[in-house]
């Protein structure tokens, strides 16, 4: 974790920003909890536990901060809720998400989906692509398995 903050910490400084106390209890908080999709009032709760004379304010300067600065990804998946995503190191492009419409679990895509489709617009419609973002919103294989036992339930206790 140590490392990437410095990583942070010098492409703040290349932007002629500080790594402060208050955006570094921000950034420990999405490193510490890279894997999930938080919202501004949930990396808020989280960074008061550790910095409670932090306000909420503050940390939505410092997400949006990092959201202009491509360390952190802004992202919906259609519920009106902004969440916020550590950017993958060397990364070109925000990754894909896999968005449960019965669950509401959210899985990542690493791989770049879209590379052949970039190549099209940039070539038939002459626009350069600087990002992409993709969510496929469908049902998640625990919840297809739970519905399929759900149907033969049925199909049981109707014989």
């Amino acid at each position: 974790m140590e490392y990437r903050l410095d990583r942070i910490k010098k492409k703040l400084h290349a932007q002629s920003y500080k790594l402060t106390p208050q955006r570094e209890a921000t950034v420990r908080v999405l490193l510490e909890r890279e894997e999930d999709h938080l919202s501004a009032e949930d990396v808020y709760l989280l960074v008061k536990d550790k910095s409670p004379e932090i306000g909420l304010a503050t940390v939505y300067r410092t997400l949006e901060l990092l959201t202009e600065l491509d360390i952190v990804d802004k992202i919906n998946f259609g519920d009106g809720v902004s969440r916020y995503d550590l950017r993958k190191e060397g990364a070109k492009h925000s990754h894909h998400h896999l968005v449960c419409t019965e669950c509401g679990s959210v899985e990542e895509i690493t791989d770049d989906l879209l590379g052949d489709v970039e190549g099209i617009v940039q070539d038939d419609w002459g626009f350069i692509v600087k990002d992409h973002r993709l969510t496929f919103h469908g049902i998640c294989q625990t919840c297809q398995e739970r519905i399929c036992q759900n149907c033969e339930a049925k199909k049981l206790a109707a014989n």
